[in-house]
């Protein structure tokens, strides 16, 4: 029997699971492009020459100094004091010194693997690396079928089941819509469960206090089999720490980062700066400010445990000024995401974006504001993109049929990403030979050799002339993405786990839930 994480740093090593139960397919039998890491081969853009980003990193460290960051956990306050930083006993505004900033913050690693319990899964954070995660963390999901409704467990094991068939969703981003039917005391340890065995990709864990951050460690480390002190040296779960803007960190996500830098596991620190809202009105502004709020939890991180994995999130956007209402995939978010690759790439830290957009339904708006949000992803040397598929409503949705959507416009990006085959054979000098001027190429042997893989075949469009398609009844791209949701879910098989480590688990989870799970108010 091993100790949990909450009381104990180590316990007997497990093998790794291999052999026939680790290379077994689980994603039905539908044709798809295999699991591969991906890596973007282009140079990011520079949106602002190196004197401008000087500045905006100037200004940042302006903020932390003369302005300050209000710090509501205690004993991050005391951390931050015993390493320099400026913290008074009669308020809880921390200054921070821009030599002690730059100190910490050269500590970030620039690149880490990231460890599925499925090896296979196994991911590169950092470089020209490039990994999508599922949608995560909306209160309602969609369908066309059943409308729109509060997060539920059936929905949400349902999409955790369509991540894992879908080798382009490479790991789990968090809860892709909250089952509010299950306890908010026990909820983590039940969706985690279901993340784990669902599952074989690498996972998110929500720090919203100390109990739910160490379960979700513990529940990690039971289903990779490792020891707690091997589980601390390499990554095998993150965690998104939002900062309370402007200019807040929190307290349930300081013992985010407490307690996943403690455990060597990643923390990707996301400033959620609204232009215009929780930021200046303009993106310059927006975006020092999440660089400052961004850099202050960054060193914090360090503090805690030097050299603990983190990422550079950015989110900044801006707002309808009629409304309020938060908007995405503008011309404005896309800036703020060139801008804020080239500040992660300054200080050497991996970055995250987002694949977003404020369409209410699936519609041309969520076509082209995700697209914007992925051509910013890949301009913007992004390593991660959270909210990869299923993104609706700004957020407050996750939708069946985007998500298809999504795993469609994921799918042709990495394709784009794919270098061109430039060998002999590729630039046809031959084929152009045997066909000669005025002929076709259709049934030459070099298209007859490739033409079943020369080309991404999408999985929503529809390419018929209109004739057919309009006989076929006129389907659109929503009643396609309808249609495949409910195919491929169908197909779904759990990935296997050994005997063994599924009873610990369920042991763990099950004293946990008897023990009360997480305290609440109700």
């Amino acid at each position: 029997m091993t100790q949990d994480l909450a009381t104990a740093d180590s316990g007997p090593t497990r093998s790794r699971r291999g052999g026939r139960a680790a290379k077994r397919g689980n994603t039905g039998s539908f044709e798809q492009p295999p699991f591969r890491r991906l890596v973007n081969p282009f140079t990011p853009t520079r949106i602002v020459s190196e004197d401008e980003l000087e500045a905006i990193h100037l200004a940042s460290l302006r903020v932390l100094s003369e302005i300050g960051v209000e710090v509501l956990h205690d004993e991050a306050r005391a951390i931050m004091k015993a390493h320099g930083a400026d913290v008074r006993t009669d308020t809880q505004r921390v200054h921070f010194d821009p030599a002690l900033i730059l100190e910490y913050v050269a500590h970030c690693p620039s690149e880490f693997e990231v460890h599925a319990r499925n090896p296979a899964h196994n991911l590169h954070m950092g470089g020209n690396s490039l990994i999508l995660a599922q949608m995560a963390s909306a209160p309602n999901c969609s369908d066309l079928d059943r409308g729109r409704r509060p997060g539920n467990q059936e929905d949400f094991r349902n999409f955790i089941k369509l991540s894992q068939m879908h080798n382009i969703i490479q790991c789990q981003g968090g809860y892709p819509v909250e089952p509010i039917d299950i306890h908010p005391s026990i909820r983590h340890l039940e969706c985690l469960r279901d993340i784990a065995t669902l599952t074989d990709k690498a996972f998110h864990i929500y720090s919203l206090g100390r109990e739910r951050n160490l379960d979700g460690l513990e529940i990690a480390r039971i289903a990779r089999g490792v020891s707690a002190e091997q589980f601390a040296s390499e990554v095998s779960c993150f965690t998104i720490i939002n900062t309370n803007s402007p200019l807040k960190l929190d307290i349930p996500m300081m013992e985010g980062i407490i307690h996943m830098s403690r455990h060597g596991q990643a923390v990707i620190v996301t400033p959620f700066t609204l232009a215009g809202a929780m930021a200046p009105v303009t993106i310059a502004g927006a975006v020092v400010e999440q660089n400052a709020e961004a850099l202050a939890a960054i060193a914090f991180a360090q503090m805690v445990r030097k050299g603990a994995p983190v990422g550079y999130g950015g989110f900044t956007s801006n707002v309808d000024m009629r409304s309020g209402a938060p908007a995405f995939g503008t011309p404005e978010y896309m800036k703020a995401q060139l801008l804020g690759g080239q500040l992660a790439r300054r200080y050497g830290i991996p970055y995250r974006s987002s694949n977003v957009c404020a369409a209410n339904t699936v519609d041309a708006q969520a076509a082209y504001e995700s697209t914007f949000s992925l051509w910013g992803v890949v301009q913007g040397g992004a390593n991660m993109v959270k909210h990869a598929a299923g993104w609706l409503e700004g957020g407050l949705c996750c939708s069946y049929e985007k998500m298809m959507l999504d795993i469609d416009l994921l799918q042709m990006v990495a394709e784009f990403l794919q270098p061109l085959d430039l060998s002999e054979d590729a630039l046809g000098v031959e084929a152009i030979r045997q066909v000669g001027p005025g002929g076709h190429f259709f049934g030459s042997p070099h298209t007859q050799a490739r033409y079943k893989t020369a080309f991404y075949s999408p999985i929503i469009s529809d390419w018929r002339n209109y004739e057919t398609w309009a006989q076929a009844g006129s389907p659109t791209a929503i009643d396609h993405a309808n249609r495949l949701w409910k195919e491929r879910l169908a197909m779904y098989e759990p990935p296997p786990m050994e005997e063994a480590i599924r009873d610990e688990l369920d042991a763990f989870v099950e004293r946990r839930i008897r023990e009360g799970g997480a305290p609440t108010d109700f």
